[in-house]
């Protein structure tokens, strides 16, 4: 019977049987496209703070792989990684890890999330105690309808679309696919898209 695994490419996906398809967007693009513009907006140079989702999910181990890999480029070079904690996706969570962080002194230019609603937290813990600067780098992946507001807003720098209406189209594509016997990709990949003040607009959802 075919398996089609929809946003998420389960951990032994190798070891799965060619009747397994994963409809889903390329995890290591997402979190380069983050980490390549952060850099570009700090000049390649510039201390970060990393918040990751659960650990157990592939996406944050594969996003936070990202930014490390970025960082060595040599555009990057000057780049270094503080500190990176598990903030489980969670918004309140990466608000305490935030509020932490701020009260040991740590001195930082950007803190890139896994995912917005992490991004949205460590906004929240910078207001909240007043830290929170104009030159102050957030970002966060999936660009939220919340995200796009703390980006409208100038608090938000940087976020990346997840299409999820395409990965499901994508799906019900394959199943009629191989419904007919007709050939699918094992990775059907769905693009991550950049998002920054200059582009949210083609992001905001139609009113």
């Amino acid at each position: 019977i075919p398996l089609i695994y929809v946003n998420l490419k389960p951990s032994d996906f190798e070891k799965l049987p060619a009747s397994a398809t994963v409809v889903a967007s390329d995890e290591m693009v997402g979190g380069t496209l983050e980490a390549t513009q952060v850099c570009k907006l700090l000049g390649g140079k510039g201390n970060v703070l990393v918040l990751m989702g659960d650990l157990a999910h592939e996406a944050a181990r594969t996003r936070t792989k990202a930014v490390e890999e970025v960082f060595k480029t040599p555009e990057c070079s000057g780049m270094t990684i503080l500190d990176k904690r598990e903030g489980k996706w969670s918004r309140v969570t990466a608000q305490d890890l935030m509020l932490n962080w701020i009260s040991g002194s740590m001195k930082f230019d950007a803190i890139i999330a896994n995912n917005d609603e992490m991004a949205l937290g460590a906004i929240n813990a910078l207001k909240s105690t007043k830290t929170m600067k104009p030159t102050t780098v957030v970002a966060g992946i999936d660009a939220t309808s919340d995200a796009l507001a703390a980006m409208k807003a100038g608090d938000l720098k940087v976020t990346v679309f997840q299409n999820a209406k395409a990965q499901g189209l994508g799906a019900i594509d394959a199943a009629i696919k191989l419904i007919k016997k007709e050939k699918v990709e094992r990775f059907v990949n769905v693009p991550f898209e950049l998002v920054t003040p200059e582009n949210m607009d083609k992001y905001a959802a139609p009113k």
